[in-house]
């Protein structure tokens, strides 16, 4: 699977929590992989003497330290305020820019079209508003703007070409529809999720939900564990 792979999230820890293990499973396979990330993180504390640049630093590090285990080859972090995200002109033309560099075949984001919802897992879920912006952001990216040589102009001059994705995933968390098997790179995911220490102060509570969620994916298609996208294959 020579092909190059470019996950966005909103926060560190985004991708981790939900595309990991098919990462890293797709790096053992032969892909190139990158991570955007696109707020710095710097609101995800309830430790009553943390500070916002102290965060910053922490989170930077720990999704640096994730990337690494997964296998991948670089993190680039676009330092939006968190919980301030916006699908605005200045983060789409940061993304297209990053497409254009990277000429990735797939490109992975969290779902548009999930606002609110009961879980089994949790009591309940409102999605977060930075991650309703990034996946619109993303999505709109994809299609038509890294494609249309008249967006963003001034990138061709800078020799960045338009670039056609030819896949977007979107992370499904409900609704079994582009099933992976992440049996063999389950460990790596765990082990991912791990690095980001700040973000949890019960680490086998959040293993045993990953740990079920995987499983429920898993058994729809006779894996062990897995994880699931809404997928997307673009002409």
């Amino acid at each position: 699977m020579k092909k190059t792979i470019l996950a966005i999230g909103a926060h560190p820890d985004d991708i981790d929590f939900t595309a990991a293990g098919s990462v890293a499973k797709w790096v053992e396979e032969g892909a190139t992989a990158y991570y955007i990330v696109a707020t710095d993180g710097s609101r995800g504390s309830e430790d009553p003497k943390m500070t916002h640049e102290r965060l910053i630093a922490i989170r930077e590090e720990e999704q640096k330290k994730a990337a690494r285990i997964l296998g991948v080859s670089d993190v680039f972090f676009l330092s939006h305020t968190d919980t301030e995200l916006t699908p605005s002109e200045k983060l789409k033309e940061q993304i297209v820019r990053y497409i254009r560099k990277l000429k990735p075949d797939i490109v992975i984001t969290l779902s548009p079209d999930l606002f609110f919802k009961p879980r089994e897992d949790f009591d309940g879920y409102i999605n977060h508003t930075d991650h309703r912006a990034i996946s619109v952001a993303v999505m709109d990216c994809v299609f038509p703007l890294a494609r249309d040589r008249l967006t963003f102009a001034h990138h061709e001059q800078e020799g960045l070409d338009p670039h056609k994705v030819k896949e977007l995933l979107f992370m499904n968390l409900d609704t079994p529809e582009y099933v992976v098997d992440i049996t063999k790179t389950f460990d790596k995911k765990l082990a991912a999720l791990g690095a980001h220490k700040s973000q949890f102060t019960d680490y086998e509570a959040l293993k045993k939900r990953q740990i079920a969620r995987a499983e429920r994916f898993g058994k729809e298609r006779g894996y062990k564990y897995a994880e699931n996208f809404t997928r997307i294959v673009l002409p």
